[in-house]
């Protein structure tokens, strides 16, 4: 038999969801087999969907060598870390993830990404220790695209990763604002409200015409910061957070991101390429502002974390803007 204590960290999840983790190498049906038969709380049976305390103790009635079989964890190679640091308290940690590199991984890269190198550094520092921990590991909660550079925000712990994606979700709490660059010279400020349908197999978004109760609602409000040359630097706040979001909202709006392969426009693409050396869109998350919030994080009301842009996006500035870009 192994007890289990469970942790600040692993409390409020459900047992099944508890068990999924800790139990990192069973198959589901393992899993709920296990409840029925194997595993106890706090000297009790309890249902797949009991949800956990701090203190509660779960028994598995299962050999050591069982159990260390499935929760062993592979070893992985530490990731090189890529980005800056912009803010970091006890509770969460907001980077600067560079140009080309996933938040997350994937099917064709699961080991250098954000994620990984946010969770080496936090290891590093002592702020998190995968040995004293049951389940969790620190994660972002919100998500930039590979392309996409700027701010992402990490929960350190479960209280934060919780509270956190509790405010994003109210969307009044935390406030995300992007700078990019369009075609066409925008004149006033745009509210953008459509409904969207995403292909999954080829990873593209399209807008639906006229009402429709399928797809996801999103918003997006943008403003003309500098314009000229047929150009516009713009700042977006997104009300939503949908895949590509911005990209084709503006792109339907009739401002589409220079260098944008999937949703730009082939000629401007074309000539920002021949004049600017631009290979792929500019789009910079880079300024965070939280609102009043409750809760632990209540301390952050009211904080605005920023980036500054890459070297490569404020250099095609200067070449679009001019001299006005100096002060971007």
């Amino acid at each position: 038999m192994v007890n289990v204590e469970i942790g600040r960290n692993e409390a409020g999840q459900r047992l099944d969801r508890f068990l999924k983790k800790y139990l990192v190498n069973a198959p589901l049906s393992y899993i709920y087999r296990a409840i029925r038969k194997d595993v106890k709380v706090n000297g009790k049976r309890r249902p797949q969907d009991a949800v956990l305390s701090e203190g509660d103790v779960v028994s598995l009635y299962l050999a050591d060598e069982e159990v260390e079989r499935l929760t062993a964890k592979p070893e992985r190679k530490k990731a090189k870390r890529q980005f800056q640091i912009a803010y970091e308290d006890d509770n969460i940690i907001a980077v600067e993830k560079p140009y080309g590199l996933l938040t997350h991984g994937d099917r064709t890269e699961k080991k250098n990404h954000l994620a990984n190198q946010v969770v080496d550094y936090l290891i590093e520092t002592g702020a998190y220790s995968p040995r004293t921990e049951k389940t969790f590991v620190p994660a972002p909660v919100n998500r930039l695209d590979r392309n996409t550079t700027g701010l992402v925000l990490f929960g350190k712990n479960a209280m934060a990763v919780k509270e956190l994606n509790e405010a994003i979700r109210e969307r009044t709490s935390v406030s995300k604002f992007y700078l990019t660059v369009v075609a066409g010279e925008m004149k006033k400020p745009l509210v953008l409200k459509d409904r969207m349908r995403k292909d999954r197999e080829k990873n593209v978004v399209s807008l639906l015409s006229g009402p429709s109760e399928d797809g996801k609602d999103m918003e997006t409000v943008a403003g003309p910061v500098l314009t000229g040359n047929g150009f516009t630097l713009a700042e977006v706040e997104i009300l939503t957070g949908r895949t590509h979001q911005i990209r084709v909202q503006l792109a339907g709006a009739g401002y589409p991101l220079i260098g944008d392969p999937k949703y730009g426009d082939r000629a401007v693409n074309r000539r920002a390429g021949d004049d600017f050396g631009l290979r792929a869109q500019l789009l910079h998350a880079y300024r965070l502002k939280f609102g009043q919030l409750g809760g632990e994080l209540s301390y952050l009301s009211g904080l605005e974390i920023k980036s500054e842009l890459p070297e490569e996006f404020r250099r095609i500035c200067g070449l679009i803007f001019g001299d006005d870009a100096v002060e971007i």
